[in-house]
C-alpha cells in the first residue's frame, strides 16, 4: 500500500473504516445536538431525548444518517489520511525523514493545515446532514406561521387549521439539488465561515491531546499502545475537541440550519449578536455536555478502528 517514503495510502483508507464506525456510534447523539443547538422548544438534553423518542421514535435520532454513513467516511478518510501525510511531508522537509517524530509546533501545523482543508469538503455534508436533521421542525415552524397569519385575517382559529408535517426534502440528493436551486452553489457552503472557526482550533485540540495522551499511556518510549489505551486517548481527546468548539458549532449549525423561507442571518457576525441578544451568552454553549458525552465514543471508536486498520494493512 505504500507508493513513496512520504506518501501513504493505507491512511485514507483507515480513516474511511474509523468514519464508519464513528457514525453509526455518535448519530443519534449527533441528531440530539443539533436540535439543541438550531431547535426550539427543548429545555434541555433530557427533554431533547424524551422529545424525539416520544414523536418520532427512535429512528427519529437515526434521521439524516444515510448521507453521513456515506459521505463523513469520505471525510474522516480524507482528513486522517491528508494528517497524517501531512505530518510525513513536514518530517521529511525539517529533518530530512519523513519517519522522524513530529514535535508540537509540526502537530500544531499539520492540524491547522487540515482543519483548513476539512472545510471544503465537510461543510456540505454538514448542511445536508443538518437540514434532513431539522426539516420536520423547519416545516411546522413555517406552516404555523402561515396559518397564525392566516387565522389573523380571517378569525379561523389556530386549531381548526390541518397543518402538515411534510418534510422539506425526500432525501440528501434532493436536499443538494434544492439547495443548489434556491441558493446556489454558495447555498451548500452556508456556515463554511463559522466552520473554520470551528475546524482550525478544534482539530488542533483533537490530535495533540490524543498525541499527548498516547504518550502518557504508553509503559515505556518504545512499546506500542494497548488498544484500550489508544480507546481512551481518542475518547479523552475528542471530547476536550468537541467542547472547547461548541460555540463555533452552535453558530455553524443556526446558519446551516436557518429557514430558507424566512432567513434569519445574513452572516456569523449577525447570528451571533442575534443568538446573544435573545438568548443570553448561554446560548453559545447549548449542547455543550452532548458534545461532550458524544465526542468521546464516536472518537474512542474512530481512532481506535484507524489504528487497528493501519497496523492490520502494515502487518503484510
Amino acid at each position: 500500500m505504500q507508493t513513496s517514503k512520504s506518501f501513504r495510502m493505507d491512511d485514507f483508507i483507515a480513516g474511511w473504516i474509523g468514519g464508519a464506525c464513528s457514525v453509526v456510534v455518535g448519530h443519534p447523539l449527533d441528531t440530539v445536538k443539533t436540535r439543541l443547538q438550531a431547535g426550539k422548544g427543548y429545555k434541555n438534553t433530557l427533554h431533547c431525548v424524551l422529545t424525539i423518542y416520544r414523536k418520532e421514535t427512535v429512528m427519529g435520532f437515526f434521521k439524516g444518517m444515510s448521507f453521513p454513513l456515506a459521505s463523513i467516511t469520505v471525510y474522516n478518510s480524507v482528513v486522517f489520511g491528508f494528517f497524517s501525510n501531512t505530518q510525513r511531508l513536514i518530517s521529511k522537509y525539517r529533518y530530512g525523514d519523513g519517519r522522524h517524530p513530529c514535535g508540537m509546533v509540526d502537530l500544531t501545523v499539520a492540524s491547522m493545515l487540515t482543519g483548513l482543508m476539512s472545510v471544503s469538503l465537510g461543510a456540505p455534508v454538514d448542511l445536508v446532514k443538518i437540514r434532513l436533521q431539522m426539516q420536520t421542525q423547519m416545516v411546522l415552524a413555517e406552516n404555523l406561521n402561515l396559518a397564525s397569519n392566516v387565522s389573523n385575517g380571517t378569525n379561523i382559529p389556530m386549531r381548526s387549521m390541518n397543518i402538515p408535517s411534510q418534510r422539506l426534502y425526500r432525501g440528501p440528493i434532493h436536499c443538494i439539488s434544492s439547495t443548489l436551486q434556491t441558493e446556489g452553489l454558495q447555498g451548500l457552503y452556508r456556515g463554511a465561515g463559522a466552520m473554520i472557526l470551528r475546524d482550525v482550533p478544534g482539530y488542533t485540540l483533537y490530535f495533540i491531546p490524543y498525541t499527548i495522551f498516547c504518550d502518557l499511556l504508553k509503559p515505556d518510549g518504545t512499546s506500542s499502545l494497548h488498544p484500550g489505551s489508544i480507546w481512551l486517548a481518542g475518547g479523552l481527546a475528542g471530547s476536550i475537541s468537541w467542547v472547547t468548539a461548541t460555540p463555533a458549532d452552535v453558530v455553524k449549525s443556526r446558519m446551516q440550519a436557518d429557514a430558507q423561507l424566512q432567513r434569519k442571518y445574513k452572516g456569523i457576525l449577525q447570528c451571533i449578536i442575534h443568538s446573544y441578544k435573545t438568548e443570553g451568552a448561554q446560548v453559545f454553549f447549548r449542547g455543550a455536555s452532548v458534545n461532550a458525552i458524544r465526542g468521546f465514543p464516536m472518537s474512542a471508536t474512530m481512532f481506535l478502528t484507524y489504528e487497528l486498520s493501519l497496523q492490520f494493512f502494515r502487518s503484510f
